[in-house]
């Protein structure tokens, strides 16, 4: 890929951030083509009448355009988007057990643990259809490749079936993108020799839109199967337009996962409406109260249909 061809990605990945904003439609609609309709009210969050911009996606190799609130039903099965999570250092095993406890009770997809924890919680799930998920290089991303290669090697062999590895982020502010293919290449070809799948932590918070898109791009090309947000560790967390871009990025062949600061069934939403095809929280049984109270479980809405093979 040249240089303008990343321009472009860039330019309409960032129009469909501004687009799930909300923003103006004025100066788009100065610069939209003759045959575009742009409604009095509008807020861009039309993929059929807004032409220019769902055109202009797509061309840049988008595979799924996100759409507003209330445009279609999320399943009632959305427990299954969340990754149970509980990765402070000072978790005891009863904590373990607890949080294994609930995800089997609520039908959650994983639990996402350290990977001292792995043995304990694919004791605690086995016969569910809970997955274990650990976490690879974490927090940071600066072990070398070798090291997060034998972690994920060696967490899947206790029992792990997802790994949630952080790339090298000082190497992508340094340029050195083959690097960082390198490194996510070598651990997703251990994940998939071990049955597992990998995800791709970017600790957004720490990226500018740039990198965002370069670590979208390092993460598809190496063949992993999830690009996710955060760690939760960092200055920040999980924000909709994050997802919407990585989601503009990936396309509909690979998950997104939401991470961190997704407390509420508000949060949750929000993200699926963006893209995200999993969300990774530790407030996942209040999110699931919040739910059960606000809407009955076979209409609850959002903008998108989550839905993941994973």
């Amino acid at each position: 890929m040249d240089q303008s061809e990343f321009d472009q990605i860039v330019r309409v990945v960032t129009e469909e951030v501004v687009r799930y904003l909300g923003a103006p439609a004025t100066a788009m609609a100065r610069s939209a083509s003759g045959d575009d309709e742009i409604c009095p009210d509008c807020d861009l969050n039309c993929a059929e009448k807004c032409a220019r911009k769902t055109r202009a996606v797509i061309e840049a190799g988008a595979d799924r355009i996100s759409c507003g609130p209330s445009v279609i039903e999320l399943e009632a099965g959305f427990a299954s988007l969340i990754d149970h999570t509980l990765l402070k250092p000072e978790a005891s095993r009863d904590d373990i057990r607890k949080l294994c406890q609930e995800a089997v009770r609520f039908g959650f997809a994983s639990v996402c643990i350290n990977p001292w924890n792995a043995p304990l919680a694919a004791e605690l799930v086995r016969g569910t259809k809970v997955k274990v998920c650990t976490v690879i290089g974490f927090p940071l991303g600066a072990t070398l490749t070798q090291v997060k290669i034998h972690e994920a090697e060696e967490a899947i062999k206790l029992g792990a079936q997802e790994v949630d590895m952080v790339l090298n982020i000082g190497a992508l502010k340094s340029g050195q993108d083959d690097v960082v293919q390198s490194d996510i290449r070598g651990v997703v070809e251990a994940a998939h020799l071990g049955g597992a799948i990998c995800k791709v932590i970017f600790e957004t918070s720490l990226l500018t839109t740039e990198e965002k898109v370069r670590a979208a791009l390092a993460s598809k090309r190496a063949g992993a199967d999830f690009v996710k947000t955060s760690t939760g560790f960092s200055t920040g967390g999980a924000t909709a337009e994050d997802v919407a871009i990585m989601r503009a990025v990936v396309g509909s062949e690979m998950g997104v996962k939401a991470s961190g600061g997704v407390r509420t069934f508000d949060d949750l939403k929000k993200m699926v409406c963006a893209g995200a095809t999993r969300i990774g929280a530790s407030a996942s049984v209040k999110i699931m109260e919040q739910a059960a109270g606000s809407t009955p479980p076979d209409a609850i809405t959002s903008g998108s249909r989550a839905s993941s093979i994973y």
